[in-house]
């Protein structure tokens, strides 16, 4: 039980950045290969942007 406590929220945003980015990508294309070549674009820049939120926040964390 304590294991699961441990976990790091941050892993489920996994699931729900290739969930965003294969509905998002299906809705804009309508051939697999063009679905799936924009859906793993977005989830890089999903990913990146959040990335870069998680460092501004924590070096603002750190300065304060």
């Amino acid at each position: 039980m304590m294991l699961l406590a441990q976990v790091n929220q941050l892993w489920f945003s996994l699931p729900l950045i290739v969930a965003i980015s294969l509905v998002y990508s299906a809705t804009r294309h309508e051939e697999t290969s063009a679905i799936l070549t924009h859906a793993v674009r977005l989830g890089i820049m999903i990913g990146g942007f959040m990335a870069a939120i998680l460092v501004a926040l924590a070096a603002l964390s750190y300065w304060l």
